[in-house]
Formats: C-alpha cells, sequence, structure tokens
C-alpha cells in the first residue's frame, strides 16, 4: 500500500474525516452526502472533491470505473435491524438499506483492487455504541457481512471490543471516549476496523503498552479525591479560601459550568435540548453572568474539534449547524486511528505482530469463527498489556472553559424566566434530579418573573 493513503467516504456529513487525516497527508477521492446543508458545508470547504450523492449508487460506479477504489473507505451508516441472510439472497431490506450498501461498497472496491493488482482497501465504520445492545442482532448481521460469512454470527452479549478472523476480512472494534482526547465530551462511539486477511486491524485499533491505563486512572482519580477530602478537612485551610473550580472568569465575564466535560453532542440539540437529560444535569448549559444560557454553534463545533466557524456558511442557520456537528465525528478520535493506520500501512512487511490470542479465551458462537470478546484490558505477560478500553493508553484532557464564546453570543441562547420555570416545573412532575447549583441558578432567574408580575 502506498505512503500516502487514498481514501473515499459515505454518510460523509461535514466531512470530519477530511479534517482528521489531513495531517497524514492521505487524500481523499469522492464523498458521498446528500443532504442540504452538510453538502453546502462540503461544496464550501472541499469543492475540488467530488460529492457523489446517493451511496445506494456507488457499486455499481465502482465496477463500472467511474470512481476510483481508494485504499481506506470509511463511514458511519445508521444501522437498523436487516437480515444477513436476506440480503445474500436478494430479499430486500429498507430499513438495513444503506448498512448492506456500505458492506456491497466495500466488497467492489475490493473486487476492482485485486484486478489492478493492490492490496484489498481497509474499512473504518463508526457508530453509535448502542448498536452491541441491539436486540435484532445488527451488529452480529453486520460484522459477519463484513468478515465475509453467509449468516450473522451470535453470542450471548457483545462486549465493547473484539476481534473476530473471517472468510474474507479480519475485523476489531473498539468503544472509544472523545474526552480522552482533548475535547471535554463525554462522547463514546463505537469504531470498526476491518481488511484483508493479510490485514490485523487489532494492530492497529488496540494498543499494548507496559502500564495498565484504567488502573493508573482509578488510582490517580481516588489520589486527587483524597487530596480534595485533606484540603477541605485541614485546619489549616479556612474554608472561606476553598476554590470553586467550575467558576472561572474571562474579560471580566464571570463564567460557571455545572460539569467537567459536557455530555454527548446530538443533532436536535438546537430543537428539543430542553427536555433532555442535559436540562437537569448541566452538561449541555453554561452561566454568564449569572444567566443560564445553552451552548453556541461555535463552541459545539470546538468540543467536537472543528475550526472555528467551520458550519458558518452562508444560507445557514443554527439549527442546520447544531444537527450537522451533532451528527458528525469527534475529530481527535479519528485523528489518532488515522494515525494508527498510518504508523501500520508504513512498517516494513517484517515488523513484529504482537500475539496475544493466548493470553484470552476464544468466545464461543453458532459459526465455530475465531471470535474474541474482549474486555478493556488483557495481561499478555509480566511486562505488556492489550488496552482494549475507551480510554487510550495516552489520555489528553481538556477543559470547558477553554472553549466557551466569551463575546457576540446572541440572546436567543440564553433562557428566559419562563423557560427556567417550565424546567423547574418539569423536574417536579418528572421527579428528576437536578445539578444543584444549576437549580439555584434557574430558580433566581425564574423569580425576576415574579417580581416583574407582583411589580
Amino acid at each position: 500500500m502506498s505512503n500516502k493513503l487514498t481514501f473515499g467516504s459515505v454518510c460523509s456529513g461535514i466531512e470530519a474525516s477530511q479534517l482528521a487525516f489531513s495531517p497524514f497527508g492521505f487524500k481523499q477521492l469522492w464523498s458521498s452526502e446528500i443532504a442540504e446543508f452538510p453538502s453546502k458545508v462540503l461544496e464550501h470547504h472541499f469543492p475540488e472533491i467530488p460529492n457523489v450523492g446517493d451511496m445506494i449508487n456507488i457499486p455499481k460506479a465502482i465496477l463500472n470505473r467511474e470512481y476510483e477504489a481508494p485504499d481506506l473507505f470509511c463511514g458511519g451508516t445508521p444501522c437498523q435491524a436487516f437480515s444477513l441472510a436476506g440480503w445474500k439472497n436478494g430479499l430486500a431490506d429498507e430499513r438495513g438499506q444503506l448498512t448492506m450498501k456500505f458492506i456491497e461498497i466495500a466488497n467492489a472496491i475490493d473486487k476492482i483492487r485485486l484486478e489492478d493488482g493492490k492490496e484489498e482497501t481497509i474499512v473504518l465504520w463508526e457508530n453509535v455504541e448502542g448498536v452491541l445492545n441491539d436486540k435484532t442482532n445488527a451488529f452480529g448481521n453486520f460484522i459477519a457481512g463484513l468478515a465475509g460469512f453467509d449468516d450473522e454470527i451470535k453470542v450471548n452479549k457483545w462486549t465493547k471490543s473484539g476481534y473476530l478472523q473471517g472468510p474474507s476480512r479480519n475485523v476489531a472494534w473498539r468503544v472509544i471516549d472523545a474526552k480522552y482526547f482533548g475535547v471535554p465530551q463525554q462522547r463514546k462511539r463505537l469504531y470498526v476496523l476491518a481488511g484483508s486477511k493479510d490485514f490485523r486491524p487489532d494492530q492497529v485499533l488496540f494498543e499494548f503498552d507496559s502500564k495498565n491505563i484504567v488502573t493508573e486512572l482509578k488510582i490517580n482519580k481516588q489520589n486527587k479525591s483524597n487530596e480534595t477530602l485533606i484540603n477541605l478537612f485541614s485546619e489549616s485551610t479556612p474554608k472561606k479560601e476553598k476554590i470553586v473550580e467550575n467558576i472561572f472568569y474571562k474579560e471580566n465575564i464571570k463564567f460557571e459550568i455545572f460539569r467537567e466535560y459536557t455530555d454527548c453532542l446530538y443533532a436536535a440539540y438546537g430543537t428539543k435540548w430542553n427536555g433532555n437529560a442535559a436540562a437537569y444535569n448541566g452538561s449541555l448549559y453554561i452561566s454568564q453572568n449569572e444567566r443560564i444560557r445553552r451552548l453556541t454553534p461555535l463552541e459545539c463545533e470546538r468540543l467536537m474539534g472543528f475550526p472555528d466557524n467551520y458550519t458558518l456558511i452562508n444560507g445557514n442557520s443554527d439549527t442546520n449547524r447544531f444537527q450537522a456537528i451533532g451528527n458528525s465525528w469527534a475529530i481527535p478520535v479519528v485523528k489518532w486511528i488515522g494515525n494508527q493506520i498510518n504508523i501500520f500501512s508504513n512498517q516494513e512487511t517484517n515488523q513484529e505482530t504482537i500475539c496475544w490470542f493466548k493470553s484470552t479465551k476464544r468466545t464461543a458462537n453458532n459459526l465455530n469463527a475465531d471470535l474474541f470478546l474482549l474486555e478493556n484490558i488483557i495481561s499478555i505477560n509480566q511486562k505488556l498489556y492489550l488496552n482494549s478500553s475507551n480510554i487510550p493508553n495516552i489520555p489528553i484532557t481538556s477543559e470547558i472553559k477553554d472553549l466557551v464564546q466569551v463575546n457576540n453570543v446572541p440572546e436567543k441562547f440564553y433562557l428566559s424566566p419562563q423557560a427556567c420555570k417550565g424546567i423547574l416545573r418539569r423536574k417536579v412532575e418528572r421527579n428528576m434530579k437536578m445539578n444543584s447549583q444549576l437549580e439555584k441558578i434557574m430558580t433566581k432567574i425564574s423569580s425576576v418573573e415574579k417580581e416583574l408580575i407582583t411589580a
């Protein structure tokens, strides 16, 4: 495979993959997006990269050599229920059509590449971690189809990481949390990496190190907690000197946040934000000069790792921006995966492969396939661990205060007294728990309306 990989993407959205892969010189051949606003963003930023439109037509176009077959193929299709056996028999299943097309595209790319004497494509697929718990076994159907089996693979319960060897491809998967990659957002996503029988995705997606990162973080967190308790109850530290870390100032503006990191951004944040759990835990709120407001599109861009005002193009609305950002990928995570792929692709062919299969049990399954369901950390020997947890071996922390928008925040993002009153009322009606400091500020704001009425 060439030193500078080529890639194509489907369900491209606003093309986080382009931003994530560009530092490594990966060249994008085509994207595939049909939604109006994301397509405008692609045209604005990447006019030289063709948007081929509906991914349904891509397999035939690849086979007809209308589009080039890339070294890397990526995307994040919706993973609704579908039957692998039904697909193999030519039966239509609209619910899982895009997922089936994703596999068809990968197969078409491989066919052309093999005809041209090239190595098969590397496949990267992203989805919500909830797909692992789908009652229709959507994940078992997907990875079985990707690996080249004719029937779905069944297990009692899918774990958040694992490895499968199939007739056509080897497949590895891992749930990764963006909050450990330099953005203060808890965004757990499932990443599936696959390639030919000569490709070892486990050597790319998993990490091998002399330290157990999960244990180290637990110890560090406990030490930090103990240190806080010591400071709070120390006789030499007066309570009035206690520092409230969630309050900070920028340009003489007082800000307060209610969590160290936000909950996962979602596509409906611009329209249905106040009915979400974040309305009660304070995750997606900021207090600015004692007024509660939602995050702005600019702050959401920063939470995903996009450049400032990346989605601020002609003809946009804030709702368009929120939706496109919430549907996208966390760039730092995909950049890390791109770096792992880049390193692996440029290794010498005699590079030693780390053997870990004997350190864990093969998982029983209906196809008698070589399947390994993993749990976070595996001890390979006294000096080496396999890390397949949602935390990388070198976690990067970040803070919300570093991404807040200080100036020019539109008034519409602030909660009115009436809005605060409504959220507090629903909290009582639904018997919901609420962040105590958020409730305190909201109660104060809602009381302003009462004062105006009684005045």
